[in-house]
């Protein structure tokens, strides 16, 4: 079986545009401010965490895909951009997949689509309606590249991004591609914060994007390397999700060391952190809870995470790593990275 290296890495967040501004968010533990967003009918509006506007503006805002796309794509551009330019890597000489993973989509034109739909459907825009599909975001990435390689949007809970790395790897096992950039993006409107709201009054959900570039071949001596994704565990409800995690944890207790980070998915709300603060309450080691500080990011908070693991095996702070996602709704996977020998 072929090796896996993560070559490159990228981000976009409620911190700022780069994989760097999360890492000082996650060092100083800096929560960013709260945005709010008006429901409709109502007079409390809801609490989120939005990314700030880029100072100094990315070259890739002046591109044509993006003058009518919404937020994620850009998002997801931005992050795919980073990561291939940290793995030094040229498009125009390598296949390079892409899997993009999304758990809401572009909900913002969404919304909008049905609301002028509903105002008055002789008047609905055409326009507004092809990006509200969900693989609009992958196509236009693909198109910025631009690659013509195998282009796949997986659709899941937060669990699925790991699912993404596993597709990747397989596509670099058959030589389907030269590369994979595997990301997780989403924007947020308030019909999502809505819907998380009916389950917690206390989760702040945030947008962004993160991305990994994924290929057989070390790019530098520092390469991480991926070792291991577990099979999925699948739950119905919330003592069985308990049981998932415990299952990721065994199926990971092999290959983790008594030193490595664990990177989890808690995100500072009792009741969806409780099962896995039961798991891996005796871990002793050092750890990093991306989202408490990020905000409920859905597949791009999944994305965060295993960014924010692969940065700190670069800056040395480890030799290995543990991403521990447990998924809102269906199923907890977990995967392990290493600095490569």
């Amino acid at each position: 079986m072929k090796r896996v290296f993560v070559n490159g890495i990228g981000a976009v967040s409620p911190v700022g545009w780069t994989v760097e501004a999360i890492r000082n968010a996650l060092n100083n533990g800096q929560v960013p401010a709260n945005a709010c967003v008006q429901r409709p009918g109502w007079a409390q509006p809801l609490a989120c965490r939005r990314v700030p506007p880029p100072n100094p503006a990315p070259a890739i805002f002046a591109n044509a895909r993006l003058r009518r796309s919404t937020p994620i794509t850009t998002f997801a551009a931005s992050a795919t951009l980073q990561a291939i330019a940290d793995a030094k890597a040229d498009p125009k000489t390598e296949r390079i997949g892409i899997v993009l993973c999304v758990l809401a989509g572009c909900v913002q034109f969404t919304r909008r689509f049905y609301h002028e739909a509903w105002t008055n459907p002789a008047t609905a825009s055409p326009l507004v309606f092809a990006e509200t599909v969900f693989n609009a975001p992958s196509s236009h990435v693909a198109a910025i590249l631009p690659t013509a390689s195998i282009n796949y949007t997986l659709l899941g809970d937060t669990s699925g991004y790991l699912e993404g790395i596993a597709l990747a790897s397989d596509w670099l096992e058959k030589d389907l591609v030269d590369s994979c950039v595997v990301i997780g993006s989403e924007e947020i409107d308030w019909p999502i914060l809505d819907a998380f709201h009916l389950f917690s009054h206390s989760l702040v959900c945030s947008e962004g994007a993160g991305a990994l570039y994924l290929s057989n071949r070390k790019s530098t001596e520092q390469t991480i390397e991926l070792t291991a994704i577990t099979d999925p565990h699948f739950y119905s409800n919330k003592s069985q999700k308990t049981d998932a995690i415990k299952n990721v944890r065994s199926d990971l207790a092999s290959i983790a060391s008594a030193s490595s980070l664990l990177c989890d998915s808690r995100v500072d709300c009792k009741h969806f952190d409780a099962p896995e603060d039961t798991v891996w309450r005796d871990w002793s080691t050092s750890r990093l809870s991306p989202k408490t500080i990020l905000g409920e990011g859905m597949m791009a908070g999944a994305a965060w995470q295993c960014v924010a693991a692969i940065d700190a095996l670069r800056q040395t702070q480890t030799t290995s790593a543990v991403v521990s996602i447990s998924g809102c709704l269906q199923q907890a996977v977990g995967a392990s990275f290493a600095r490569s020998k």
